[in-house]
């Protein structure tokens, strides 16, 4: 069973945040330990200070990995100028270095099959350069999705996904690709 963790948590929260935060909050937690606690009971005052440790390091190995604002748009617009092929062929790469096995479909719905650890994502990006993103496409994913008993189930664009789309896959649990995210998946 894969526990998700609640999207306005504290901890998920600085995650999306700068790593350095992460680590003040460490810092502070320790020095509040030495002042106010009896000397035998700082070590366990500074162990309450370990979560969030580990998510400062989390945070900064992601955001390490993470292409720059100037290298997320020249990629970003490097990807608006390719054909579908071009980005067909990229996106297959993409998926393939994170260790997927990548399988072109025929189908409207869902342009690729991606298998690992046994679970199937099927992956629509076919649109990736549309102006319009809305929630018809994402209803189209998600009969795919359960006509070919996939897991899961991936919309990639360039551009945003409108509000309604965005709340329309949050409630249905499809993985919304875009902007920097995409940029990212290419770095």
């Amino acid at each position: 069973m894969k526990f998700k963790m609640s999207e306005n948590s504290l901890f998920a929260i600085l995650l999306r945040s700068p790593w350095w935060i992460s680590l003040a909050i460490v810092v502070v937690f320790a020095l509040a330990s030495f002042a106010l606690l009896p000397r035998e009971y700082v070590p366990f005052g500074v162990m309450g200070a370990l979560p969030f440790l580990v998510i400062g390091i989390v945070a900064a190995r992601r955001q390490w990995r993470a292409p720059s604002p100037a290298k997320a748009a020249r990629l970003q617009e490097q990807m608006a100028a390719m054909s579908w092929r071009e980005f067909s062929a990229e996106i297959v790469q993409a998926y393939t270095r994170q260790g997927y096995q990548v399988q072109a479909l025929n189908s409207p719905c869902a342009d690729f099959s991606l298998y690992k650890n046994g679970q199937t994502t099927l992956l629509s990006c076919k649109r990736w350069k549309a102006s319009n993103h809305g929630v018809e496409p994402l209803r189209e994913l998600l009969v795919a999705k359960v006509a070919q008993d996939a897991r899961h189930c991936t919309y990639v664009s360039l551009g945003p996904v409108t509000q309604t789309a965005q709340r329309f896959a949050k409630a249905q649990g499809v993985n919304l690709v875009n902007g920097t995210a995409l940029a990212a998946l290419f770095h």
